[in-house]
């Protein structure tokens, strides 16, 4: 176990400023590590080690596979990278993503709280949908202390909504007040190991964080550790297992891709679209061949068959045109979307 603080930050969307302003506050004598997963594209280079390097004290970089993770430092994951931290040094892999996402919050979390158990301040800022979620709980589960950036303050509040909603929270502030805080929970000495971690958790944020790692999810075991369900991965079409945590349930599937419930739904409704299209596409190809066929027909004499060809071509015709319908009306689903439309629509009504 680590015998230094280290403190894992997850962010998305609306999370720059929140980084900025802990950069800013933090003192350059700060006793932890401070490791960061903000949701990048894996097609862009990340600029965030030298944003946050200028804006405080701590050097912030993006560390090296063996690279020891050292107080007083700020790290970041780059990108399409999993950040890992194993035996007090970093791992960076190219492992199954997680919520659709290479770096995932949920990754370094799971790594963190198994490697420096109470050691660890899991820490979840503005960001969409809920990666981060089950990090926390695996933090909070191996005696750690849990911190979200109050909804209120947060420029996106799906992530720490749904932190506050499936774990137990130690502290919710606004973004501002994170630093000094951050200062205040180092300050002592390193917090006494808590109760005994069940053992079945224990060897499954163990497998979890191997197959981040390395994949090989199905040789690892995957398939044991929850309910096998009838719905597929929407990256590799893989069988998903249902996995609880706490109160709230989340999905890996054999090949290692994993999902929480909300990012799953968002999948399978984006999912939906590239299907019509599909289908779009193929009955427009059957469409123009029967209509080729059917002017070949006609040019060679054969006016009936001809006839039936093109006849066909205008079915195809009109049932591409029913598909193009459906593709317009598709919607991406998401927590926060029904949300919405709730508040949108307002109570069922008792006719």
């Amino acid at each position: 176990m680590d015998t230094h603080r280290v403190v894992v930050i997850g962010t998305s969307a609306g999370g720059m400023q929140p980084l900025l302003d802990l950069a800013t506050g933090l003192p350059s004598d700060f006793p932890a590590a401070v490791c960061i997963v903000m949701h990048i594209p894996a097609y862009a280079p990340s600029f965030l080690p030298g944003i946050l390097d200028r804006a405080g004290p701590l050097p912030a970089s993006h560390p090296a596979t063996g690279d020891p993770v050292l107080p007083g430092r700020i790290y970041c994951a780059p990108p399409d990278h999993h950040l890992l931290i194993e035996d007090g040094h970093f791992n960076l892999t190219k492992g199954p993503k997680e919520n659709r996402v290479r770096p995932a919050v949920d990754t370094l979390f799971r790594s963190a709280a198994y490697s420096a158990g109470p050691n660890v301040i899991g820490v979840v800022l503005s960001g969409l949908l809920d990666d981060g979620t089950s990090g926390l709980w695996a933090i909070k589960h191996f005696g750690g202390t849990t911190v979200v950036q109050d909804p209120r303050d947060a420029q996106y509040d799906s992530m720490p909504t749904s932190a506050l909603n499936q774990v137990e929270i130690d502290h919710v502030l606004p973004a501002k007040e994170l630093a000094a805080l951050l200062v205040k929970l180092t300050a002592g000495s390193t917090p006494a190991p808590g109760g005994k971690i069940e053992e079945q958790i224990k060897q499954r944020v163990a497998t979890e964080i191997s197959i981040a790692s390395s994949g090989h999810a199905f040789k690892k075991g995957i398939m044991d550790f929850g309910k096998v369900t009838p719905q597929t991965c929407p990256e590799c079409g893989g069988v998903l297992v249902q996995i609880q945590e706490g109160g709230f349930t989340r999905y890996r599937c054999h090949t290692g891709h994993a999902y929480s419930g909300d990012t799953l739904l968002v999948s399978v409704t984006e999912a939906i679209e590239d299907k019509l299209w599909a289908t779009l596409r193929a009955l427009e190809e059957a469409s123009m061949l029967l209509e080729n066929t059917g002017k070949e027909f006609e040019a060679a004499g054969n006016t009936r068959l001809a006839g039936e060809y093109l006849r066909k071509a205008r079915e195809m015709e009109a049932r591409s045109a029913l598909i193009f319908e459906n593709v317009t009306q598709n919607r991406s689903l998401s927590v926060e979307q029904l949300e919405h439309d709730a508040r949108r629509d307002g109570p069922p009504r008792s006719d």
